[in-house]
């Protein structure tokens, strides 16, 4: 296949100083975070921001005190993390795995925030087979070395596709032929009622909002976990787990 299955290791570290910073970015690094105090001004600093438009990086604005927490070192007023796998793109994985025979099982995260939920969630993916996890450039866990830690390493095995268009993306997998499966609360329909064998891509929300409408309004199927104790409520690694083994129990099943 001609997508990565196992995608590159970087180093995950911390660059700071505006030319640095602009360095790491013209060498095509994945930013996984870039932090910029507030009212810093200058030629160097038009550089970059100029540099952010032409690779659409987004900058969080920050007071000098969380980069100096960051370090003690003569940051400029700019910080960014090195992102410690390589990203890819989903609309190079989909066509593959089709050409490939293959039937696609897709994650898709919607705004999971928790590092180590993100982690748990790709080990569990990576052990089911799921081809690819895809989540929003905005307002999703950084991969970093917790991450990595509690995915017990296969978020250097799985393929992750971070995206920016994050509703795009999903009408994308639509578009493709996969099935969205959206698990939420707000259906009466359980995660037994759709068929996995077809192509997929199960939709998982945040830990606190869950799963955006305007993704639940185009999906395919609502599903709930159905719950029968006095707690409402599972955590996310743990209903995506349940939730890709019923996808996985029907898969079995039908190639036995």
């Amino acid at each position: 296949m001609s997508y990565n299955s196992r995608p590159a290791r970087e180093s995950n570290q911390m660059v700071f100083g505006i030319r640095a910073v602009v360095e790491a970015i013209r060498s095509d690094k994945e930013i996984e975070a870039l932090y910029i105090q507030r009212g810093i001004g200058g030629s160097l600093f038009n550089e970059l921001k100029e540099l952010l438009n032409e690779y659409q990086l987004t900058a969080q604005q920050v007071p000098v005190e969380k980069l100096n927490r960051l370090t003690l070192k003569n940051h400029q007023g700019v910080v960014a993390f090195i992102s410690p796998i390589v990203y890819q793109k989903i609309e190079n994985i989909i066509p593959q795995l089709f050409e490939n025979g293959e039937v696609p099982l897709i994650l898709v995260l919607d705004s999971i925030t928790d590092v180590r939920n993100m982690g748990a969630i790709a080990r569990t993916a990576e052990c089911a087979g799921v081809h690819a996890i895809v989540i929003p450039a905005k307002g999703s866990a950084q991969i970093n070395p917790d991450a990595i830690k509690t995915s017990a390493g296969a978020l250097y095995k799985i393929p992750v596709c971070r995206h920016d268009n994050f509703l795009q993306t999903v009408k994308f997998l639509q578009e493709s032929g996969l099935q969205l499966v959206c698990c939420t609360e707000k259906t009466q329909d359980d995660i037994y009622t759709p068929d996995y064998t077809a192509p997929t891509a199960i939709i998982m929300g945040s830990e606190e909002d869950g799963v955006r409408n305007e993704i639940i309004r185009i999906s395919d199927h609502l599903a709930k976990i159905p719950m029968y104790g006095e707690i409402e409520s599972l955590n996310v690694s743990v209903a995506t787990g349940i939730i890709l083994y019923e996808a996985i129990r029907q898969r079995v099943v039908i190639r036995g």
